[in-house]
C-alpha cells in the first residue's frame, strides 16, 4: 500500500450486467475501492472493466447488486447523478469544444451569471484558474482547445469535472495517446489529486504503468473478478496470467528483415490544410514493417489519407506494386491495400449495423463469393459464415454476428476491424493506432498475425501512438514532424526516449533533397 486510508468510498456488492441476447459483461462482482486511492481495473476486452466503471459513474445501471457510495446506496440513474454525488468519468473519446477556450470549456453549462443572467466571464476565469492551479495541472485558461495537444486537451477534461467538486474521479485509458514525455507529468497530477484527499479510478492496458501509478488493481476477467491485488507486490507477467489465465510474451517476436520488392512508392507527396505534409517521399518493401510516430496534427492523418484517398494530395509518384494510385477511386485503392482506420466507430464500422453487416463492407465489392452481379447481391449467407470465422479466430465477444456493432465494448471492435482486414490478400496493409485499446493477450495475438504477414511478404505501414509497440514490430521507425519526416531508425536500434525526443523538436535528418526519406528495396 502507499500511504492511503483504508476506508471504502464505493462498494460493489454482487454486481451483475447482461447486455441482449445473455452477454454477461459484470458478472456477480463484489469489491471495494478505498477513499484516497489510486485504483486500477483492468483485464482482457469485453471483460467488464468499462460496464463496471460506466454503473458507477451513472451511465449504466445495474441489473443485479448494489452499489454503495460514500456509505449510502447509490442508485444513479444518469451521469448527471452522480456528477452530484462528487463522481466524474473521462472517456477515451474527448469531448470538447475545440473554438472555445480553456477556461470557457470548463465552466460550459454550470457558467456563472450576473444578476442580469449574463456570463460572468472573469468570476469564471477565475474559478477555473483555482481549479487548475491547486490540481497541479500544466494548463493556461486562455489556450485554445483546438490548438492543444491530446494529453493537455485530457487535463481539460479533467479540470472540468474538478472544477465540479468530483471526488472520485474514473479514467479510461488515459495514457493510450500521450508520448513517453507526456506521460510522467500526467502521474504527477494523478498523484497529486491522490495527495488532496481524492480517489481516482483507471484503466489501462498498459500493464508497466498500472503498477507504476496505482496502489492497488482490480483484475476482472470474464466479467468476473479474478483478484485485487498491491501494485507494489505483482509483476507484468503475474498480472497478464491472471487477466488470460495463460503465460504472455511480452517480447518482440520480429525475425531478421529480408527485403523484399518495392510495394508503395511515394515521390514528392503533398497536402494543403490543417496537418498538411510535403513534399514528401517514401517506400516500403514486401517483408517491411515501417513504423510511423509522429505527435497529433504532425502529418499522420493526412498522410494515410492521401494514400487511401481520403485526402486530396498531389504526387509525383504513388503507386502499390506497381499500380499508380493517383487517379484511382477509393474502392478501386482498396483492391490493392487493407486499411484499419484510427477511429473505429466514426470510419470503421457502422455502429448500429449488425456485426456481419461491418465484416462484409468493403468486401462485398471486392471478395469473391461475398456478392453477385459486381457487387449488387449481397450473399448475406457467405458474410455470416465469414463474420463467424473472424469473431471465432480473433476471440471476439459478441452474443451473435447480427447483433449491432456498438454492442461490442471498444477494444472488441477493435478486433473486428483488425480481423476484416488482416484476412483480405493485399500487398499493402496499413495499420492505424491497430491496438488502441486492446487488452495484453489480444495484443500479443495480433502482433503475431502483423508478423506473420510480414512473413508472408505484405509491406506494412503502422501507424501508432504507442512507441514501445512501434519499437517492437517495426523494421524502420519514421517520425513526422510538422508534416516533414525528419528522422529514419532502425527500431532495433532505437530507443522510445530517441524517438520521443525527435517528436516533439523535429530533429532533420533528410538523406536526399526533396523534403523526405527514401529507403530502396
Amino acid at each position: 500500500m502507499r500511504g492511503f486510508c483504508v476506508s471504502p468510498v464505493v462498494s460493489f456488492v454482487d454486481i451483475t450486467k447482461v447486455y441482449p441476447p445473455a452477454v454477461r459483461a459484470v458478472d456477480d462482482v463484489t469489491c471495494q475501492i478505498t477513499a484516497g486511492e489510486i485504483h486500477a481495473f483492468v483485464g482482457e476486452n469485453g471483460a467488464g472493466k468499462s460496464t463496471l466503471m460506466k454503473m458507477l459513474s451513472g451511465e449504466v445501471r445495474p441489473d443485479a447488486g448494489t452499489i454503495e457510495v460514500f456509505g449510502h446506496r447509490a442508485d444513479y440513474r444518469s451521469a448527471a447523478d452522480a456528477m452530484g454525488d462528487g463522481i466524474g468519468m473521462v472517456h477515451q473519446e474527448i469531448l470538447l469544444v475545440d473554438q472555445l477556450t480553456v477556461w470557457e470549456n470548463i465552466v460550459l453549462g454550470v457558467e456563472p451569471t450576473t444578476r442580469f443572467g449574463i456570463i460572468d466571464r472573469a468570476t469564471a476565469r477565475r474559478g477555473v484558474s483555482a481549479t487548475i492551479r491547486n490540481a497541479g495541472l500544466v494548463l493556461e485558461p486562455d489556450w485554445v482547445v483546438g490548438e492543444l495537444t491530446v494529453g493537455a486537451r485530457q487535463k481539460v477534461e479533467i479540470a472540468k469535472l474538478l472544477h465540479r467538486n468530483v471526488r472520485i474521479l474514473i479514467l479510461d485509458e488515459p495514457t493510450a495517446v500521450l508520448t513517453p514525455q507526456e506521460i510522467p507529468a500526467l502521474f504527477d497530477e494523478l498523484r497529486q489529486l491522490r495527495k488532496d484527499g481524492r480517489t481516482v479510478c483507471f484503466i489501462s492496458h498498459h500493464l508497466d504503468e498500472v503498477i507504476e501509478l496505482a496502489d492497488r488493481i482490480t483484475v476482472l476477467r470474464d466479467g468476473k473478478l479474478v483478484a485485487t491485488v498491491d501494485a507494489p507486490s505483482t509483476t507484468v507477467a503475474e498480472l497478464a496470467r491472471l487477466m488470460v489465465d495463460r503465460d504472455v510474451v511480452l517480447t518482440s517476436q520480429r525475425q531478421p528483415l529480408v527485403r523484399g520488392n518495392t510495394v508503395l512508392r511515394i515521390e514528392g507527396l503533398r497536402t494543403e490544410g490543417t496537418g498538411s505534409i510535403g513534399p514528401l517521399n517514401l517506400t516500403i518493401c514486401a517483408h517491411e514493417i515501417v513504423g510511423i510516430a509522429g505527435l497529433e496534427g504532425n502529418g499522420q492523418v493526412a498522410l494515410v489519407g492521401s494514400i487511401v484517398g481520403a485526402h486530396r494530395a498531389t504526387a509525383e509518384v504513388m503507386d502499390v506494386a506497381g499500380t499508380d494510385l493517383r487517379n484511382l477511386s477509393i474502392l478501386d485503392r482498396r483492391r490493392h491495400l487493407a486499411y484499419v482506420p484510427a477511429e473505429r466507430k466514426t470510419q470503421g464500422g457502422a455502429l448500429t449495423a449488425p456485426i456481419v453487416d461491418n465484416v462484409a463492407m468493403t468486401h462485398h465489392r471486392l471478395t469473391p463469393g461475398l456478392s453477385r452481379f459486381r457487387g449488387w447481391l449481397f450473399e448475406r449467407r457467405h458474410a455470416t459464415r465469414m463474420a463467424t470465422e473472424i469473431v471465432d479466430h480473433f476471440a471476439i465477444v459478441a452474443g451473435s454476428v447480427e447483433a449491432p456493432f456498438q454492442s461490442l465494448s471498444g477494444g472488441n471492435q477493435q478486433k473486428l476491424v483488425l480481423g476484416r482486414e488482416m484476412t483480405s490478400a493485399r500487398p499493402l496493409l496499413i495499420l492505424d493506432q491497430p491496438t488502441r485499446g486492446v487488452d495484453v493477450g489480444s495484443i500479443e495475438e495480433i502482433h503475431r498475425r502483423i508478423f506473420t504477414m510480414r512473413a508472408d511478404g505484405c509491406a506494412i505501414l503502422l501507424v501508432s501512438a504507442d512507441l514501445d509497440e512501434l519499437l517492437r514490430l517495426s523494421d524502420r521507425i519514421l517520425v513526422l514532424f510538422r508534416g516533414q519526416l525528419v528522422l529514419d531508425v532502425t527500431a532495433a536500434d532505437s530507443t522510445a526516449v530517441e524517438i520521443g525526443r525527435a517528436m516533439l523538436e523535429g530533429r532533420v535528418q533528410q538523406s536526399h533533397p526533396g523534403g523526405g526519406l527514401r529507403h530502396d528495396c
